[in-house]
């Protein structure tokens, strides 16, 4: 079959177009992407940022809201007694979500692959120490060397310190019952 006649052909530029005003107004209407669902629940979209961090107790440039003393940069400054007038934050709960968010302790995301699991698990389960023996292995689909191979059951050793002793563990009777 032949081609379709114009698809083979370069496409001209429109030099009519007006590329400014399409990205202009494309940005003008994306809202503003905030991270944090505490943040994103007290955000009034008809406020400036500066004006809902302030809201929130939240610090915009955090270099205005914790200046460095002037003492410290060597200069000496006399203060008149009076202290910065303090802001009012009228949602004080975002404040206290996320530092009770924060508080909370980190989840263990270090987990390795359910295929990497049961690679070293048949590994030591025929193999048992020999290593190279394991690079000779059919099952080395990687074609792992000796070290590699000891690196991959250190990593599960450190990963599942107890499934590892179990697993040992219900090793030993059955080479018992073999010998």
């Amino acid at each position: 079959m032949p081609k379709a006649k114009g698809k083979s052909r370069r496409h001209k530029y429109s030099y009519n177009l007006n590329r400014k005003r399409l990205y202009r107004s494309a940005r003008r209407r994306a809202a503003p992407r905030i991270a944090c669902s505490h943040i994103r629940h007290a955000w009034d979209p008809h406020k400036s940022v500066a004006q809902n961090l302030a809201e929130m107790g939240l610090a915009e440039d955090p270099n205005k809201a914790i200046p460095i003393p002037k003492k410290l940069l060597g200069m000496e400054v006399e203060s008149d007694g009076q202290q910065p007038g303090k802001k009012l934050v009228r949602k004080p709960y975002v404040v206290n979500e996320m530092e009770l968010e924060a508080s909370l302790p980190e989840k263990k995301s270090n987990t390795l692959s359910r295929d990497l699991i049961d690679y070293v698990r048949y590994m030591i389960q025929n193999h048992g120490e020999n290593y190279k023996e394991m690079a000779r292995d059919e099952k080395n689909y990687y074609q792992d060397t000796p070290k590699q191979i000891k690196r991959k059951i250190n990593v599960y050793k450190n990963f599942y310190p107890e499934e590892y002793k179990n697993f040992i563990a219900s090793l030993k009777p059955e080479k018992m019952e073999v010998q």
